[in-house]
């Protein structure tokens, strides 16, 4: 049972059909699994038994148990006696055994903590729009391979020089083997691929990174030792380390000649935005960008190569710098160009461009790259490849997204809206609101905010376009609260020791997915339409004779508790952790803005694998 005000219930059999009552009794059990202490369950008569009214023979009968007579996590047997008006049953009905449980137990709230509510881990993604940068076109990247010009598209080559020569340059997934892949230069810091987003968004951050033209190299530190072949991103970082091998043919008039010469590039790609001026340094939004270019291989009848950096961008308001090169070691070169020098290897190319939004509102920037390169043996011609776009316009998963308008934050900056942070509930300092959150995230039917289950909360935001009829201003937490939570609710009694208790409801009224967001997913006309839940003490004594509660079933109006089927929670939790929990999600740590997708994560419940028994929580 989910509830100390438990419903008793049997089938009612008369020899003659006749209607009848049941009398139940209940009884705590025994080491030995027989009765123990009779249960005194009302004072409404001298034996302490309920009775059920009248039912026709063949039906169930019932009685509910008032709050407080029945312990939660006690074991108790029941049975009953039949009474048709005249007659009792000569024999009780064999015995039913039964105890409590709540959805989740957990203790009273730890005094300390490492639980970092808003830290991100780095995810692998796939691009969308990645064109010619992971797609093998044209003649195929091989050092044994022998092309003629015949071999590539028109597309992939220069017009012909005066000498009737062309350059032909296409990027494919790279062939280069780990051994010599690990010798290309790499230099730049490490670390772990976790960011950390700290309560200091909109403050000052002591020691925070300065954006491109610094001295270190790489502008995600973390990007230089993640795995060759994947992409990688996090809020406001992006490490490509897929965008391929290029390589650069020179061929001479005859189509079928084998090439002059040939060269081999590898490209790496970094993106970063700063949330705001005391991350970037400047008064205006901003975003970073880095192309890494190493070369492999040149042959000497190129003479040398020069690679040029092309970034088309969307944005109706931005101020875009000059591209800053430098070489391996930080120090300034003039652009992307290397000469043939047989005596050592060739250093890396580091190419950083800063532009800085300087709209008002939001905006979300399409981004588009391609290299042009060209041979110093002919530099009347080149040729271009393509390395996509930030996205389709569906996903747009490298777009990033700059504003002005975002809650919480005092300075305008941009973010990667694509991907999508999770809010860690401390269930440490908050096990409570913890238990509930993750009791509802298993039992409603879409799952609002479970990463188990891949179902995201939508953040209201200060841009909505959704209005509150009644005063015409743009729809509030306060709204949706007031639908779920009002005034005139009556909370759940619960045991003195839990102290004051809050509605709290859920998902949260700070989301599109609450129940009293109007048009939403989850809207309900009121409250009372969502499953009823509240926490109590539970038992004393967990090993350590710590006081232990549990979050059960409000049976009041729903007799047989939440069905699953619910849309909305409305729970009574204790007061500190009910107004505490969520107030750690900082919408200025990472910039969300309306219809912005997150999780919400609850960690010291995660182990468990559903409610069909007690979750009992962990410390994390």
């Amino acid at each position: 049972m989910i509830a100390p005000e438990a419903v008793l219930r049997n089938t009612v059999t008369d020899a003659d059909g006749d209607k009848s009552t049941l009398t139940f009794e209940v009884w705590t059990v025994k080491a030995d699994g027989t009765p123990g202490t009779k249960v005194k369950l009302t004072d409404a008569n001298p034996y302490g038994v309920l009775v059920s009214p009248y039912v026709a023979s063949g039906s169930l009968a019932s009685v509910k148990v008032d709050y407080g007579v029945l312990k939660p996590r006690t074991q108790y047997m029941f049975h009953t006696n039949a009474f048709d008006g005249s007659l009792y049953e000569t024999t009780w009905s064999p015995w039913t055994k039964f105890t409590i449980e709540p959805y989740a137990t957990f203790p009273v709230a730890q005094s300390t903590s490492g639980i970092d509510p808003v830290a991100q881990t780095t995810v692998e993604f796939t691009r969308m729009d990645p064109d010619g940068s992971a797609t093998a076109t044209g003649a195929p990247l091989s050092a044994t391979s022998e092309p003629t010009l015949s071999d590539f598209a028109e597309d992939d080559c220069s017009k012909p020089d005066k000498q009737d020569r062309r350059v032909c340059f296409t990027l494919g997934k790279s062939t280069m083997d780990k051994a010599k892949r690990s010798k290309a230069p790499k230099p730049g810091k490490t670390r772990e691929t976790t960011q950390t987003f700290t309560d200091a968004s909109a403050e000052a951050l002591a020691g925070s990174p300065t954006p491109g033209g610094n001295d270190a190299v790489d502008l995600v530190d973390w990007c230089t030792n993640a795995a060759d072949g994947l992409d990688y991103m996090n809020r406001t970082e992006a490490c490509l380390k897929d965008l391929g091998e290029g390589e650069l043919w020179f061929f001479d008039s005859d189509p079928e000649k084998p090439a002059i010469g040939r060269g081999t590039f590898l490209f790496e790609q970094r993106m970063k935005t700063y949330r705001n001026k005391s991350e970037s340094g400047s008064d205006f939004a901003e975003f970073d960008q880095q192309l890494v270019i190493i070369p492999t291989y040149i042959d000497p009848a190129l003479e040398g190569v020069t690679m040029k950096w092309n970034v088309a961008s969307s944005c109706s308001s931005c101020d875009v710098a000059p591209i800053q090169w430098t070489d391996d070691g930080g120090n300034p070169t003039v652009g992307a160009h290397w000469t043939y020098d047989p005596t050592s290897d060739y250093s890396g190319r580091w190419g950083t461009v800063v532009t800085r939004w300087t709209g008002t509102g939001k905006e979300q920037i399409d981004l588009d790259w391609s290299i042009t390169a060209s041979v110093d043996a002919s530099n009347s011609v080149d040729s271009t490849a393509d390395f996509g776009s930030s996205g389709i316009s569906a996903v747009r998963e490298l777009a990033p997204r700059c504003d002005d308008i975002t809650r919480g934050a005092v300075t305008p900056g941009c973010v990667f809206p694509f991907f999508k942070p999770t809010f860690t509930v401390d269930t440490n300092l908050y096990p409570a609101a913890g238990a509930y959150y993750w009791v509802m995230q298993e039992r409603m039917p879409d799952h609002a905010g479970s990463k188990k289950w891949d179902s995201l909360l939508h953040y209201l935001g200060p841009d909505t376009m959704v209005k509150n009829p009644s005063t015409g201003a743009a729809w509030s937490s306060d709204d949706s609260r007031k639908v779920v939570c009002p005034s005139t609710w009556t909370k759940h009694p619960a045991d003195p020791i839990v102290g004051s208790t809050d509605c709290d409801e859920y998902a949260p009224a700070s989301t599109h997915e609450s129940g009293g967001f109007p048009g939403g997913v989850n809207q309900v006309t009121d409250g009372s339409k969502c499953a009823q839940l509240y926490t109590d003490w539970a038992f004393n004594g967990v090993g350590d004779g710590s006081t232990s509660f549990g979050l059960f079933a409000d049976t009041r109006t729903a007799t047989n508790g939440p069905t699953g089927t619910e849309r909305c929670g409305r729970a009574a939790i204790d007061s500190a952790q009910n107004q505490g929990a969520f107030s750690k999600l900082r919408p200025s740590v990472w910039r969300l803005l309306d219809d912005d997708g997150f999780f919400v994560d609850t960690p010291g419940f995660n182990h468990c694998s559903g409610t069909a028994t007690t979750c009992i929580w962990r410390k994390v």
